[in-house]
Formats: structure tokens, C-alpha cells, sequence
């Protein structure tokens, strides 16, 4: 016999999986912080990174199981700010720039602040569905993407030293400069839309393979490689943009 239908009033269990995700995003995030105020850097970064996947996971998960959600929705971008906007400026205040004091802390609130309007934006957009560049296009730098950004100064002390090897001061205009990047009219490539040939699709798989191989052998290594990669990719958007608009 099969199992009778569900009422309005219940709801599949594997519904609930994309929301367990986001919030296993959050405690990810929460718990960085925690190492972050221990002085365990390297596990601290981790679990942002960890806080990163799970973003990218829960959205589509949602999407496949097809039980989006305004509740799903709000708790996404509430996991983003805490995630991107929270504990990854705060670790790095607490790595590279508590000898500043005062000044280090205003870049930490100039990047949470534009992380939350870049948020805040975002949303509007995606309620207002009104742009048809925005399945394609991302306005400015995303918020998972600026946290990596951020964090790039601890992926190069990682790398070499295992303690602070830039300027604090530099350091805090990167912090700036990166906030500044998510607020501005740059486009930047969204990855939702990617889409393979089907004869390239063992390349890919290949190519994802070596990734994920590099970040479990050479973790600090291959961020790093990441982010130029992705800073090379905004510089090529932003000239490109610059050029059309001389057109």
C-alpha cells in the first residue's frame, strides 16, 4: 500500500534539508569566530571556506528539490552577512590589524557595512526580477567572493609564515578596497548560469578533480591562486565596461 498524501499542513522532510544546510552554514561561521578568538587562524579561515560551500550548495539544493522558500530566502542572506559580512572581517581583525585599534576597526565596520548593502541590493534585485543582466551578471563583487578577497592577506601569511607578513596598514586598505568592490557597478560573471558542452564535460570533471586535489594537498597555495584568478577577472570586467562605455 502506498503512503496516503500529504496535507497542507505537513510537509516532505527533505524539504527541510536546504534550510539544515544554511544553518549548518551558520554554526560553521559562529564556530570560525570561536577559533578565530582562540588564536586558531588556520581552522578559523577553514570554516568559512566550509561557510562558502554551503552557500553555493543550499540554493541549488532548493532548487532541485524544488521547495524554495520566502523563509529559505531570509535565512540565506541572514547566513551571508553573519558568514561574509561577521566572522570573516572579524578574523581578520583579530590576524592583522587589533595593533591599529581604532582605525583597523573602521575597516572592519566599512567592509560589513558594505556587505550588508550589497546584500540588501541583491535581494531588491532578486524580488524585483526587473534586470535581465542579473541571471547573468553579478552587480559588483559578491559576498561569498569578497570574504575569499578578504581573507587573501591570511592565505599569503598561511602560505609562507604562518603569522602576519603584510603591513597592517596595507592591510586595512585591501579590507576597503575589497568592501568598496561589492558595492560597486562592476559586473562580474555569475556562475549560476554556466553551462558545458557536452563533449567537454569529462575535461571538467577532470579539472574539478585537480582543484579539489590541490585544496586538500595545497590548500593556502591554491586560494591564493584562486583569488588572482578571480581579482584578474574583475580587472577584465571593469576594462571591458570602461570600454563600452567609450563606445
Amino acid at each position: 500500500m502506498g503512503q496516503p498524501p500529504l496535507t497542507r499542513s505537513e510537509l516532505p522532510a527533505v524539504a527541510l534539508l536546504p534550510n539544515l544546510v544554511t544553518l549548518a552554514a551558520i554554526c560553521a561561521g559562529l564556530t570560525a569566530i570561536r577559533f578565530g578568538l582562540q588564536g586558531d587562524y588556520e581552522r578559523a579561515v577553514l570554516l568559512v571556506l566550509l561557510a562558502c560551500f554551503l552557500d553555493a550548495v543550499d540554493g541549488r539544493l532548493a532548487r532541485l528539490l524544488k521547495c524554495e522558500s520566502k523563509m529559505g530566502a531570509e535565512l540565506d542572506s541572514l547566513a551571508d552577512f553573519l558568514n561574509f559580512g561577521v566572522a570573516a572581517p572579524l578574523l581578520l581583525y583579530l590576524f592583522a590589524l587589533q595593533d591599529m585599534r581604532s582605525a583597523g576597526w573602521i575597516t572592519v565596520l566599512v567592509f560589513a557595512v558594505c556587505c550588508v548593502i550589497r546584500l540588501a541590493r541583491f535581494n531588491v534585485a532578486e524580488k524585483s526580477n526587473t534586470s535581465k543582466q542579473s541571471t547573468q551578471y553579478f552587480v559588483g563583487v559578491p559576498a561569498p567572493a569578497g570574504a575569499m578577497l578578504l581573507l587573501l592577506p591570511m592565505f599569503v601569511s598561511f602560505l609562507f609564515a604562518n603569522e602576519l607578513i603584510i603591513p597592517s596598514p596595507i592591510v586595512a586598505i585591501w579590507t576597503v578596497l575589497v568592501g568598496i568592490l561589492m558595492i560597486s557597478r562592476i559586473r562580474t560573471y555569475s556562475f549560476k548560469m554556466l553551462t558545458v558542452s557536452r563533449a567537454n564535460v569529462p575535461f571538467v570533471l577532470v579539472g574539478v578533480m585537480v582543484l579539489i586535489a590541490a585544496l586538500l594537498t595545497y590548500v593556502w597555495a591554491t586560494l591564493v591562486l584562486i583569488d588572482l584568478i578571480y581579482i584578474a577577472g574583475v580587472l577584465w570586467a571593469w576594462s571591458q565596461g570602461k570600454f563600452k562605455d567609450k563606445e
